[in-house]
């Protein structure tokens, strides 16, 4: 399996401070800064990076157990909320919510549930974030 790199770079100090994050393949290259992280400034942010990199493993991960149970996923569209707040003093990422709407011909909505449940579990990123709570809103459209 291939290993992937990013890399960030941070200049001052915290609240004055600014960087850049990218993305070793050179696709993503964006400023972040106290204020981007931790109020509503301009740039990016760690946390939006993990909601995007949690979105696309669960997608991929749902569409790939779907076809392993014998399903054709037409479409899996998946937005995160992640939470940072401050636990004991310290800022922490508590919460992620993957809200899933998918598209798939001929699928129950139990086995659907169950199908994006198992996703939730086994997408390396949940994995990687063992210590999150992970909430899943799954909606099955036409």
């Amino acid at each position: 399996m291939p290993k992937r790199n990013a890399k960030a770079t941070w200049n001052g100090d915290l609240k004055n401070g600014k960087g850049t994050m990218s993305f070793g393949s050179g696709a993503y290259q964006g400023a972040y800064s106290f204020k981007s992280r931790f109020e509503d400034g301009t740039g990016t942010n760690p946390e939006e990076l993990i909601g995007a990199a949690h979105a696309g493993c669960y997608s991929m991960a749902l569409s790939a157990d779907l076809a392993e149970s014998g399903f054709a996923p037409e479409s899996v569209s998946t937005n995160t909320t992640v939470h940072l707040e401050m636990v004991d003093g310290d800022p922490a990422i508590t919460t992620i919510e993957l809200n899933v709407t998918a598209s798939i011909p001929d699928i129950d909505e139990e086995t659907f549930q169950e199908l994006a449940e198992g996703a939730k579990k086994n997408c390396p990123v949940s994995k990687a974030l063992g210590g999150v709570n992970i909430k899943l809103n799954a909606e099955l459209t036409d």
